[in-house]
C-alpha cells in the first residue's frame, strides 16, 4: 500500500498576507489622518467627520480586543497551570522567566540612562516652564501593592466621570488582578485533584471557544489599524515632535537599540535566528505600535509566541499574560530613564550615582505598577517621586506622549514574546521546526488560535 506524498503548501498572494494587510492599513490610515488634519479636526471643520470616524473605528477595535482579554487570560492561565504539572521543570520555567524579565529590563534602563546623559535632551528643548503641570494620575509603591489584591472575583473596577450633563460610570478590569485570580484558581484546582476535573474540562472548552472568537476579532486588525493609526496622525500629527526633538530622538534611539540590537544579540547567544523572531512576532509588534496597548495586543502576542516562535502553549499561556502586565522595556525602562534625566536637566537638578541606581531599581522592580493603566505616566511619576524630582515636569512631555507611546508599546510587545522564547530554548522545550519554519497564514488554525473546523 502506498501513500500519496504530502502536497506542498501554496504561497498566498502578497495582498492576502496578514502582515502586508496591516502595513497597507497603516499607510491608508496615515493618508486618512493627514487628510483629516489638513482639513481641520475641530468640530465644525471639514475634517472633523473623518477624524471622528477614524477615532470610533480604532476605539471599537481596541474595545473588542480588551473584552476578550479577561476570559482569555483566565482560561489560558488555568489551563497552563494544569499542563505545567506535567512538566518536570515547571518551577524552573517560572523563576527563569522572572529572571529574564529583570535582565532585559536592566539592559534597557542602562541604555536609557546612557542616551539621556549623552544626548542631554533637557538642555536642548524649546518648551517653556509655563507648559509644566502635574499630572492628575500618579503612581506609587502603595498603589502597586494594593493592586495585587483583587477587589472582586472578576478583577473589575468602576470609575465615575462628572460632566456638565450628568455623571457617567464605566467598568474596566485590572489585568494584574485577573492574573492573580487565575493563578490562585489554577493552583487550587490542582490541589483539589479529582473533583476539579470537570472544572478543568470546562475551562479547556471555554478556552477553545475564546480562541475561536479571538480569531474572528484578529481578522479585523487591518480595519482597526486604519482607525487607530489614522486617529493618531489626525489628532497629534508629527509637528509636535519639533519642540522636544532631542528627547524624542533619545527615546526612539533607545527603543531601536533594544529592539534591533539587544534582542537580536540575546537570540544569537541562544543560537536563534533574529530574523525568524522578528518575522514571527511582527504582526503583534505592528498591532502594538498602532494600538498603543500591550493588553489589547495580548491575544495576538500569545498566538504569535505559540504558533510562530514554537513556544509550548502550556508555558506561553502563563508567560505572555504575565509579561503583558510586568514586562515593559519601553514604558517602564527606557522611557522613564530618559524622561527622568530630561526633567532633571531641564530644572537644573544634579543627579548622583545613587539617583541613577534608584532609576535602575524602579525600572527593574516597579514596572508592574503600570498594570491595568494606559501610557507610561504612572511609571514616570513613580520614578520622579522616588528621585524627588518635580512632577510638573511630566506636563512638558504630555504633548508628544501618544507619538512616543507607539514605539514604546511595540518594544513592550516584542519583549513579552522574547523572554518566553529564550527560556523555552534554554529548557529544551522550544519547537525549533516551528521557529525556523516559513511564515504563512491560511486561517485561524495556522495561528493556533482557532480549533480546526
Amino acid at each position: 500500500m502506498t501513500t500519496a506524498a504530502p502536497q506542498p503548501i501554496k504561497n498566498k498572494p502578497l495582498w492576502a498576507n496578514f502582515g502586508f494587510q496591516v502595513l497597507a492599513a497603516m499607510l491608508i490610515g496615515l493618508a486618512a489622518g493627514l487628510l483629516a488634519r489638513s482639513l481641520g479636526v475641530e468640530e465644525g471643520q471639514a475634517g472633523h467627520a473623518l477624524a471622528e470616524t477614524l477615532r470610533q473605528v480604532g476605539a471599537l477595535f481596541i474595545q473588542l480586543l480588551r473584552a476578550l482579554v479577561p476570559p482569555l487570560v483566565f482560561t489560558a492561565i488555568v489551563a497552563s497551570i494544569a499542563n505545567l504539572r506535567e512538566l518536570q521543570n515547571a518551577a524552573q520555567l517560572v523563576w527563569r522567566t522572572l529572571l529574564w524579565f529583570a535582565i532585559t529590563a536592566l539592559i534597557a534602563v542602562v541604555i536609557g540612562i546612557s542616551l539621556g546623559l549623552i544626548l542631554q535632551p533637557g538642555l536642548h528643548a524649546s518648551v517653556t516652564a509655563a507648559q509644566a503641570k502635574a499630572p492628575t494620575t500618579t503612581g506609587s509603591w502603595l498603589d502597586f501593592l494594593t493592586s495585587l489584591v483583587p477587589s472582586n472575583i472578576l478583577g473589575l473596577q468602576a470609575s465615575t466621570k462628572l460632566n456638565d450633563a450628568a455623571a457617567a460610570t464605566s467598568l474596566s478590569f485590572n489585568v494584574l488582578q485577573v492574573v492573580v485570580i487565575s493563578l490562585v484558581a489554577g493552583v487550587a484546582a490542582l490541589k483539589v485533584g479529582e473533583p476539579a476535573r470537570p472544572f478543568l474540562a470546562f475551562n479547556a472548552s471555554a478556552l477553545a471557544i475564546v480562541r475561536k472568537v479571538l480569531w474572528w476579532g484578529i481578522r479585523l486588525t487591518p480595519i482597526g489599524t486604519i482607525g487607530l493609526f489614522g486617529n493618531a496622525v489626525a489628532q497629534y500629527g508629527w509637528t509636535t515632535l519639533g519642540q522636544l526633538g532631542s528627547f524624542s530622538i533619545a527615546v526612539y534611539a533607545g527603543l531601536g537599540l533594544v529592539l534591533f540590537v539587544v534582542y537580536p544579540t540575546l537570540l544569537l547567544a541562544h543560537s536563534l535566528n533574529p530574523l525568524k523572531f522578528l518575522s514571527g512576532v511582527w504582526p503583534a509588534v505592528q498591532l502594538g505600535f498602532v494600538s498603543r496597548s500591550s493588553i489589547g495586543t495580548l491575544p495576538v502576542t500569545e498566538a504569535m509566541t505559540e504558533t510562530r516562535l514554537g513556544v509550548p502553549r502550556a508555558y506561553a499561556a502563563f508567560a505572555v499574560p504575565l509579561g503583558a502586565t510586568t514586562k515593559m522595556d519601553g514604558c517602564a525602562a527606557i522611557y522613564p530613564a530618559v524622561a527622568a534625566i530630561f526633567v532633571a536637566q531641564f530644572y537644573g537638578v544634579h543627579l548622583s550615582l545613587s539617583d541613577y541606581a534608584l532609576i535602575v531599581f524602579v525600572s527593574v522592580i516597579g514596572s508592574a505598577a503600570t498594570a491595568g493603566l494606559t501610557g507610561a505616566v504612572v511609571m514616570l511619576t513613580l520614578t520622579l517621586s522616588t528621585l524627588g524630582l518635580p512632577l510638573e515636569g511630566v506636563g512638558l512631555l504630555l504633548a508628544i506622549d501618544p507619538i512616543l507611546d507607539m514605539g514604546r508599546t511595540a518594544v513592550n510587545v516584542a519583549g513579552q514574546a522574547l523572554v518566553p522564547t529564550i527560556v523555552a530554548k534554554e529548557q529544551g522545550i522550544l519547537d525549533q521546526s516551528i521557529y525556523d519554519g516559513d511564515r504563512y497564514e491560511e486561517g485561524g488554525e495556522r495561528f493556533g488560535i482557532a480549533p480546526a473546523e
